[in-house]
């Protein structure tokens, strides 16, 4: 009788151990897992290869520095005036970024010296014409009514040529005209590649220094 009652006692204390300490610790079976899916449908199984890796998030920083746009042009200049253009390029340091494209074009206007009656004339004005500053001009040979003229220079647009004359007389020229002339005449453009907006509002500010001239898209 003795020897049952401690089997029991014994049988009792490794039931409880059981569920005290290992028991607790096993989950109970989940009688319908399947019921419990989320979204089940929307589930795709990807092979290793097509894993995509996201982008990385931009970083935060000091803004990139403005885009290079594509080409602006500087002119037109005739083939005697344009070094003073390329002249006026040269503290911008552009090197090969600067190319000449050459035309021809139809200018309708001029500013000119009237003839002086003979080659000596001519010559004595051009002389009072450099005592003043200018330098951008040219006699004109040519047999009929304009031979000994001194020709100040030739521009598409009446506003232009007159630009150039008010920009003369505020040097001391005060007997050059301005008169309807077609002909046609080289010009040269000079064209700078790899502008960004603080060499555009250079170039524009040396266009308004040299009357006649403009900065526009290269063709």
């Amino acid at each position: 009788m003795r020897l049952a009652f401690l089997l029991l006692v014994l049988a009792n204390a490794a039931f409880f151990a059981w569920t005290r300490y290992y028991a607790a610790g096993e989950p109970a079976a989940d009688a319908n897992p399947l019921a419990r899916q989320v979204d089940p449908e929307k589930l795709k199984i990807v092979p290793p290869g097509e894993l995509r890796v996201p982008p990385p998030a931009p970083k935060s920083g000091p803004a990139a520095p403005a885009a290079l746009a594509g080409c602006l042009e500087w002119g037109s200049f005739t083939l005697a005036d344009y070094p003073r253009a390329e002249k006026a390029l040269e503290p911008l340091a552009l090197g090969n970024r600067v190319a000449q494209r050459r035309t021809e074009e139809i200018a309708g206007w001029w500013v000119f010296l009237p003839p002086q009656g003979s080659r000596q004339g001519a010559i004595r004005k051009s002389v009072e014409l450099k005592a003043l500053g200018v330098e951008d001009y040219f006699i004109v040979v040519d047999e009929g009514e304009w031979r000994w003229a001194l020709s100040l220079g030739v521009y598409r647009t009446e506003d232009a040529a007159y630009a150039r004359l008010a920009a003369l007389r505020a040097q001391g020229v005060r007997s050059a005209l301005v008169a309807p002339r077609e002909t046609v005449v080289p010009k040269v453009w000079l064209q700078v590649k790899g502008i960004d907006p603080a060499l555009e509002a250079r170039l524009k500010d040396l266009a308004r220094q040299i009357e006649g001239s403009e900065v526009r898209s290269c063709p």
